[in-house]
C-alpha cells in the first residue's frame, strides 16, 4: 500500500509566505501615514490609537464601505495604483460629513491566490488615500481564499475612525431656508454607478485606450475618487458649516436630503456648473435619462457644503485657496408637505 504525499496549506491554494511577503513590502508605505496617537499598527492581532487629547469631550465617528464594480475595470485594464484611493476616500468623505477628523483607516483584501507585486499597488493606493486625508492606516487583513474568486481578481473593504469634539458635530440641525449650497467638484464618477458604466462599454465596446479629452478613456473612468477631509475641516475652522453632504450612489437627489430638517428642502440649478465631459459621454452612449443620471452619478459634484448665505462668499473663498473648483449650486427654501427635499431644475 503506498502512502499518501502529507498535503499542505500551499497544495489547498494558501501561501503563507506570500502573505507575509506583502505585510513586509507595504509596511513603509503605511509608516508614512503614522500619526502621533498611533501606539501599535500594523503587525499585531490589533491596532492602537490614542484620542487626539485636543479633544475635551470627543466623539467617535466611524464608516465602512467598498470600491464596488470598479474594479472589474481595474482588473480589466491591470491597473491597480488608485482603487486604493477609493477605498479612503469612500469611507473617509463619509467621516467628514458629520465634522469629524479621519484619525485611522484600516483595509480587508481579499483574493482567490495572492499576487503579492498586485495586493502591493492597492495597498500603496490605500497609504496614498490615507495621506491624503491625514489619518493612519493603522491595520487590515489580507485573505486568501481559493475558489471564492475568479483568477485575477480580488475585493475590497475599508473602515475608517474619526473623532469630533460634541458640540462641533455636524447634524444638520441649524439648516434653514435662505441658506446656501456649493458644491465641490468631483474628479470623476468617482466609485459609484460601475454597474452602469460597464453595461454602457459592453454595448458601445470604446476602445479605453483611445484620446479622450487628453488622456486614455480607461484612465478617466479609473481616476480616483477626491478626499475632501483636509480643505473641508480647514474651512470647519473659517465659518459655521451647517451641513455636508458626500454624494455617491443616489446622486445629489437622495444624498443632499439625509442632510436636511424635514422642514426644509434644496433648490439646485442644474446650469451651476459645467458638467464634466465623462458624464456627458456616459448618458450618451447609455442613452441614460436625465432622472437616471442625476440618481447615479454624482455628474461632476462630489460633496455639498451648507452654510449661511452670508458665510457663502467667504466660504467659496477659503475652499478655492485648498485647491477645490466651487459652484454654487442652490439655495435651501421651505419645503411643503409632500414635496421634494431636493429638486434639481
Amino acid at each position: 500500500m503506498t502512502s499518501k504525499k502529507p498535503i499542505t496549506y500551499r497544495d489547498a491554494g494558501v501561501d503563507i509566505d506570500a502573505g507575509d511577503a506583502l505585510v513586509e513590502a507595504i509596511k513603509p508605505f503605511a509608516r508614512r501615514t503614522l500619526r502621533p496617537e498611533v501606539l501599535a499598527g500594523i503587525g499585531g492581532f490589533g491596532a492602537l490609537a490614542e484620542i487626539p487629547k485636543k479633544y475635551r469631550e470627543p466623539v467617535l465617528v466611524s464608516g465602512t464601505d467598498g470600491v464596488g464594480t470598479k474594479l472589474k475595470l481595474a482588473f480589466q485594464l491591470d491597473r491597480h495604483d488608485t482603487v486604493g484611493i477609493d477605498l479612503v476616500a469612500m469611507s473617509v468623505n463619509d467621516v467628514l460629513t458629520q465634522g469629524a477628523e479621519p484619525l485611522f483607516f484600516l483595509d480587508y483584501f481579499a483574493c482567490g491566490r495572492l499576487d503579492v507585486a498586485v495586493a502591493t499597488e492597492v495597498v500603496k493606493g490605500i497609504a496614498r488615500g490615507c495621506e491624503l486625508a491625514g489619518c493612519a492606516l493603522i491595520g487590515g487583513e489580507t485573505a486568501e481564499m481559493p475558489g471564492m474568486y475568479a483568477e485575477g481578481e480580488y475585493d475590497l473593504a475599508g473602515f475608517a475612525v474619526g473623532v469630533v469634539e460634541k458640540s462641533a458635530i455636524i447634524d444638520g440641525r441649524g439648516i434653514a431656508a435662505g441658506d446656501v449650497v456649493l458644491g465641490l467638484a468631483s474628479s470623476g464618477a468617482h466609485s459609484n454607478g460601475y454597474s452602469l458604466v460597464r453595461r454602457i462599454l459592453e454595448r458601445s465596446k470604446p476602445d479605453l485606450r483611445a484620446d479622450f479629452h487628453g488622456r486614455p478613456l480607461g484612465e478617466a473612468l479609473l481616476e480616483p475618487t477626491r478626499i475632501y477631509v483636509k480643505p473641508v475641516l480647514a474651512l470647519m475652522k473659517e465659518v459655521s458649516v451647517k451641513g455636508l453632504a458626500h454624494i455617491t450612489g443616489g446622486g445629489l437627489t437622495e444624498n443632499l436630503p439625509r442632510v436636511l430638517p424635514e422642514k426644509v428642502k434644496a433648490v439646485i440649478s442644474h446650469s451651476s456648473w459645467k458638467r464634466p465631459p465623462l458624464f456627458e459621454w456616459l448618458q450618451r452612449e447609455g442613452k441614460v435619462a436625465e432622472e437616471e443620471m442625476l440618481r447615479v452619478f454624482n455628474c461632476g459634484i462630489g460633496m455639498t457644503v451648507v452654510v449661511s448665505s452670508t458665510d457663502a462668499e467667504a466660504a467659496a473663498r477659503a475652499l478655492t485657496a485648498s485647491g477645490e473648483t466651487v459652484f454654487q449650486i442652490g439655495r435651501i427654501e421651505t419645503r411643503k408637505p409632500g414635496e421634494l427635499q431636493c429638486v434639481v431644475s
